[in-house]
């Protein structure tokens, strides 16, 4: 294919000239696809119909699983409709919507988990200014600046993956993948996409270090507190969110950090399902099984 700017659009990865093997995918996707907006909906439903759980930590975690439904349905429909219709093809510009959508939801992801270190820190290690703190005004402004970062730091990256010269329009992954796109590359790196790169590497390790900080002065404060029920309690409400980060960041980092591979492989395809669909699936079935507030919601719900 000649050298080129704009392509007409890109091959994804074709799992199997199987059909049987297509549909086994897309039936597969499917189940998950529908237990990952189910699970997040249930979330949903549980904190907006309990008056109860109209605190901030409940409020971040709504937006947190808007963001795990949007992140899915950013990937898994086009895959789905490609196995169902035998096909591979995706447009130039629907890639690039898919690559803007999809960093801006990971971007808001790791954010909101930062922020929501922050929220854990306050009311732990200050419990008499928590209200102050994190009143609903200051929550409702910090969940615009995440959502308006997130978004401008998904334009910059999709404008800086998308200037290069692309040799080839073949993308060995299910879903445009910007590490497969950049190895589509006839020039390598370009200015734009090596500073946004750096600038993420240090967003990033920003980010985790506030998280690791938030916690070390947490467990400090847990230690001081006199009754073991105590302890406890303020651990129960940690335990579901330091699960989430640490899963959000070990798959990542399994995606990431190896280097992109010239062939697809069952390997590649198994760690972009780890990090791209189970965080999104888990998270909410990781806070109802932690909390017992939630889980006396959905149980209320369920029989109703």
């Amino acid at each position: 294919m000649d050298n080129q700017t704009t392509l007409p659009y890109f091959l994804l990865l074709e799992f199997s000239k199987n059909r049987y093997l297509q549909l086994l995918l897309f039936f597969l996707f499917f189940v998950l696809y529908l237990a990952t907006i189910t699970a997040n909906l249930l979330i949903i439903s549980a904190v907006a119909l309990d008056n109860r759980l109209h605190s901030p930590m409940y409020f971040f975690l709504i937006n947190l699983a808007v963001q795990d439904m949007g992140s899915v349905s950013v990937i898994l429909p086009k895959s789905m409709l490609n196995s169902l219709m035998d096909t591979r093809h995706i447009s130039y510009f629907g890639c690039a919507a898919q690559v803007f959508l999809f960093i801006s939801f990971a971007a808001s992801d790791l954010s909101l988990l930062t922020v929501m270190a922050y929220d854990r820190y306050v009311a732990i290690c200050n419990p008499l200014h928590y209200e102050t703190v994190m009143n609903w005004k200051a929550c409702i402004e910090i969940m615009f600046l995440v959502w308006v970062t997130s978004l401008l730091y998904g334009i910059v990256h999709t404008t800086g993956t998308f200037s290069i010269l692309f040799c080839s329009n073949v993308v060995n992954q299910f879903f445009c993948e910007i590490p497969q796109l950049l190895k589509l590359s006839c020039s390598g790196f370009n200015l734009v996409e090596a500073g946004v790169l750096v600038a993420s590497a240090i967003a990033g390790l920003g980010c985790f270090t506030f998280i690791i900080a938030s916690y070390a002065m947490i467990f400090k404060a847990v230690l001081r507190i006199p009754s073991e029920h105590g302890r406890q309690k303020a651990l129960s409400t940690c335990i579901p969110h330091i699960i989430v980060v640490a899963m959000f960041l070990l798959t990542g980092c399994f995606a990431y950090l190896r280097p992109p591979s010239n062939t697809p492989s069952y390997l590649a395809f198994g760690l972009t399902v780890l990090y791209s669909l189970l965080p999104p699936l888990f998270n909410p079935i990781i806070y109802s099984m932690r909390n017992k507030n939630i889980r006396l919601v959905l149980s209320k719900l369920w029989r109703f």
